[in-house]
């Protein structure tokens, strides 16, 4: 569902232990919080996401819109905010085709600083974009104050296209709405024709899942891009 003119990419980490093999986001991740490391970790991240950002623009691929998760404890970390700037600070790119995703939580205590810092990426040039939309408790608490430019709408709703039903017209209304409010929308988990045909119809903006391509390598994904600007 991308357009011809724009690529868009997640930064997707991934974890291949040399002895017990393939580790899950969903189990290390929330272990990172705990301990603290997440901190170091998303600091590593930004890091290779803007070196490899900066590569392609030297190589001519500048049409590329790539996105990164961004975790709650950064953004209402002050010291560790900091770093996070400091690092976007070391780079030239260009910001506007950076995507950065929040996950809506319950846990956010200090909503005035945390808005304040997702400005502060927007005066960049940065996009937010709000992952997951629907599966929390606070989805339009979170666009009435949040700067958000982006929806990534949840990949449960998408699974329920092929059933009429309340999920079904949930969808509907909430692309309707977006498009009212002036939000681009993502539809997540994409798998089958028929669900793709949906929300082209329903006018999604763009998409991700298996059907339009699985999570590839970065030697796969620089020939992807090579053969696409061949064509």
């Amino acid at each position: 569902l991308c357009s011809k003119e724009l690529i868009g990419m997640e930064a997707l980490l991934r974890w291949e232990h040399p002895t017990e093999g393939f580790i899950s986001p969903d189990e290390f991740i929330p272990i990172a919080e705990k301990t603290g490391q997440i901190y170091r970790l998303e600091r590593w991240i930004i890091r290779k996401v803007l070196e490899q950002r900066r590569l392609w623009e030297q190589q001519g691929f500048s049409n590329i819109n790539l996105s990164i998760n961004l975790s709650t404890k950064t953004l209402t970390s002050a010291v560790n905010f900091s770093e996070w700037e400091q690092i976007l600070s070391d780079y030239k790119v260009d910001f506007s085709k950076i995507i950065i995703e929040i996950t809506e939580t319950a846990d956010i205590m200090d909503m005035e600083n945390v808005i304040e810092r997702l400005n502060i990426l927007k005066k960049r040039g940065i996009k937010i974009a709000l992952d997951d939309f629907g599966t929390g408790y606070s989805s339009l608490n979170y666009l009435k104050q949040f700067p958000i430019d982006i929806i990534k709408l949840d990949r449960s709703f998408i699974n329920a296209i092929t059933e009429e039903g309340v999920d079904t017209l949930l969808i509907k209304n909430i692309l309707k709405l977006a498009s009212d409010l002036k939000y681009e929308v993502v539809a997540e988990g994409i798998e089958t024709e028929e669900q793709m045909q949906f929300l082209i119809d329903y006018n999604c903006d763009n998409g991700q899942g298996f059907l339009l391509s699985k999570p590839l390598s970065l030697e796969n994904m620089k020939q992807l891009l090579i053969n696409r600007n061949s064509k």
